[in-house]
Protein backbone atom coordinates (compact mmCIF):
# COMPACT_ATOMS: atom_id res chain seq x y z
CA UNK A 1 0.00 0.00 0.00
CA UNK A 2 1.49 3.16 -1.13
CA UNK A 3 1.22 5.16 2.11
CA UNK A 4 2.30 8.64 0.71
CA UNK A 5 -1.28 9.98 0.20
CA UNK A 6 -1.87 9.47 4.36
CA UNK A 7 1.05 11.92 5.07
CA UNK A 8 0.26 15.99 5.16
CA UNK A 9 2.99 18.68 4.38
CA UNK A 10 2.70 21.37 6.73
CA UNK A 11 5.09 24.35 5.64
CA UNK A 12 6.96 25.98 8.27
CA UNK A 13 6.24 24.27 11.12
CA UNK A 14 7.22 24.15 14.13
CA UNK A 15 9.35 26.64 12.79
CA UNK A 16 9.64 28.72 9.56
CA UNK A 17 12.00 26.76 6.64
CA UNK A 18 10.75 23.37 8.26
CA UNK A 19 8.16 21.20 6.06
CA UNK A 20 6.46 19.07 9.00
CA UNK A 21 5.43 15.61 7.50
CA UNK A 22 1.92 15.41 9.41
CA UNK A 23 0.70 11.85 9.91
CA UNK A 24 -2.38 12.02 11.58
CA UNK A 25 -4.36 11.14 8.49
CA UNK A 26 -2.71 7.91 7.77
CA UNK A 27 -3.74 7.88 11.93
CA UNK A 28 -7.22 8.40 11.26
CA UNK A 29 -7.57 6.19 8.08
CA UNK A 30 -8.39 2.71 9.80
CA UNK A 31 -7.33 1.13 6.16
CA UNK A 32 -3.88 2.68 6.06
CA UNK A 33 -3.14 2.13 10.07
CA UNK A 34 -4.19 -1.42 9.72
CA UNK A 35 -1.84 -1.98 6.82
CA UNK A 36 0.75 -0.11 8.31
CA UNK A 37 0.83 -1.94 11.74
CA UNK A 38 0.07 -5.53 9.79
CA UNK A 39 3.31 -4.78 7.43
CA UNK A 40 5.52 -4.22 10.46
CA UNK A 41 3.97 -6.79 12.34
CA UNK A 42 4.95 -9.40 9.72
CA UNK A 43 8.17 -8.10 9.56
CA UNK A 44 9.08 -8.54 13.70
CA UNK A 45 7.06 -11.62 14.42
CA UNK A 46 8.70 -13.93 16.24
CA UNK A 47 12.03 -11.71 16.76
CA UNK A 48 10.69 -9.19 19.57
CA UNK A 49 10.65 -9.12 23.00
CA UNK A 50 10.15 -6.26 23.86
CA UNK A 51 8.64 -2.57 21.59
CA UNK A 52 10.31 0.71 22.78
CA UNK A 53 8.18 3.67 21.62
CA UNK A 54 9.90 7.09 21.20
CA UNK A 55 7.98 10.02 22.68
CA UNK A 56 5.07 10.99 21.58
CA UNK A 57 4.00 9.36 18.32
CA UNK A 58 6.88 6.64 18.33
CA UNK A 59 3.83 5.56 21.74
CA UNK A 60 0.76 5.73 19.10
CA UNK A 61 2.76 3.04 16.67
CA UNK A 62 4.97 0.94 19.10
CA UNK A 63 1.43 0.43 21.19
CA UNK A 64 -0.66 -1.04 18.48
CA UNK A 65 2.80 -2.80 16.96
CA UNK A 66 3.30 -4.60 20.57
CA UNK A 67 -0.10 -5.93 20.87
CA UNK A 68 -0.18 -7.13 17.36
CA UNK A 69 3.18 -8.99 18.00
CA UNK A 70 1.95 -9.87 21.45
CA UNK A 71 4.78 -8.37 23.20
CA UNK A 72 5.00 -5.37 26.23
CA UNK A 73 6.02 -1.68 25.03
CA UNK A 74 8.56 0.39 27.15
CA UNK A 75 8.53 3.99 26.86
CA UNK A 76 11.12 6.56 25.85
CA UNK A 77 10.47 9.97 27.38
CA UNK A 78 11.41 13.65 26.77
CA UNK A 79 12.57 14.47 30.92
CA UNK A 80 10.43 15.24 34.15
CA UNK A 81 7.63 12.57 32.71
CA UNK A 82 8.73 9.51 34.27
CA UNK A 83 8.21 8.62 37.92
CA UNK A 84 10.44 6.03 38.71
CA UNK A 85 14.51 5.00 38.75
CA UNK A 86 15.40 6.43 35.12
CA UNK A 87 18.01 6.70 33.16
CA UNK A 88 19.04 9.67 30.81
CA UNK A 89 21.11 10.56 27.48
CA UNK A 90 21.04 13.62 25.66
CA UNK A 91 21.55 14.78 22.16
CA UNK A 92 22.09 17.22 19.80
CA UNK A 93 19.60 19.05 17.40
CA UNK A 94 19.58 21.03 14.29
CA UNK A 95 18.26 23.92 17.02
CA UNK A 96 20.14 23.58 20.51
CA UNK A 97 19.62 20.30 22.69
CA UNK A 98 17.31 18.00 24.46
CA UNK A 99 17.21 14.70 26.43
CA UNK A 100 15.14 11.59 26.55
CA UNK A 101 14.65 9.41 29.58
CA UNK A 102 13.87 5.67 30.34
CA UNK A 103 13.38 3.65 33.56
CA UNK A 104 15.86 1.78 34.84
CA UNK A 105 13.50 -1.52 34.53
CA UNK A 106 12.22 -1.27 31.26
CA UNK A 107 13.19 -4.36 29.85
CA UNK A 108 15.87 -6.67 31.19
CA UNK A 109 19.69 -7.35 30.16
CA UNK A 110 19.51 -9.11 26.83
CA UNK A 111 15.84 -8.26 25.68
CA UNK A 112 15.07 -8.25 21.94
CA UNK A 113 14.22 -4.78 21.21
CA UNK A 114 12.28 -3.32 18.64
CA UNK A 115 12.45 0.81 18.36
CA UNK A 116 9.68 2.46 17.12
CA UNK A 117 9.16 6.06 15.81
CA UNK A 118 7.19 7.93 13.63
CA UNK A 119 10.16 9.64 11.73
CA UNK A 120 13.72 9.13 10.65
CA UNK A 121 15.34 12.77 10.70
CA UNK A 122 18.88 13.47 11.71
CA UNK A 123 18.95 10.41 13.87
CA UNK A 124 19.62 12.62 17.02
CA UNK A 125 16.53 11.16 18.84
CA UNK A 126 17.29 7.57 17.43
CA UNK A 127 20.60 7.52 18.84
CA UNK A 128 19.50 8.31 22.17
CA UNK A 129 17.36 5.80 22.29
CA UNK A 130 20.11 3.47 21.07
CA UNK A 131 22.30 4.77 24.12
CA UNK A 132 19.18 3.82 26.11
CA UNK A 133 18.59 0.82 24.95
CA UNK A 134 22.40 0.17 25.47
CA UNK A 135 22.43 1.65 28.82
CA UNK A 136 20.33 -1.60 30.01
CA UNK A 137 22.46 -4.23 28.23
CA UNK A 138 19.55 -4.84 25.93
CA UNK A 139 19.74 -5.71 22.22
CA UNK A 140 18.31 -3.56 19.68
CA UNK A 141 17.13 -6.18 16.93
CA UNK A 142 16.38 -3.06 14.57
CA UNK A 143 14.70 0.76 14.63
CA UNK A 144 11.45 0.63 12.51
CA UNK A 145 10.20 3.82 11.18
CA UNK A 146 6.94 4.74 9.31
CA UNK A 147 8.56 7.89 7.43
CA UNK A 148 12.58 8.40 6.73
CA UNK A 149 13.80 11.85 5.61
CA UNK A 150 17.00 10.72 3.28
CA UNK A 151 18.31 13.81 3.00
CA UNK A 152 18.95 14.07 6.25
CA UNK A 153 20.86 11.14 6.72
CA UNK A 154 19.54 9.95 9.94
CA UNK A 155 20.65 6.43 8.73
CA UNK A 156 24.49 6.74 9.07
CA UNK A 157 23.91 8.88 12.99
CA UNK A 158 22.34 5.45 13.94
CA UNK A 159 24.59 3.38 12.12
CA UNK A 160 25.74 0.16 12.46
CA UNK A 161 22.55 0.09 13.88
CA UNK A 162 19.66 -1.51 11.68
CA UNK A 163 16.69 0.31 10.23
CA UNK A 164 13.54 0.10 8.44
CA UNK A 165 11.24 2.70 6.94
CA UNK A 166 8.16 2.33 4.99
CA UNK A 167 8.15 5.79 3.19
CA UNK A 168 11.35 7.27 2.30
CA UNK A 169 11.74 11.28 1.41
Amino acid sequence: MDLRPYIRDIPDFPKPGILFKDITPLLADGKALRWTIDHLGERYRGSVDIVLGIESRGFLFGAALAYALGVGIAIVRKPGKLPSHKLAAHYALEYGSDTLEIHGDAFGEKARVLLVDDLLATGGTAGAAIALIEQLGAELLECAFIIELEFLHGRERIAPHKAYSIIKY
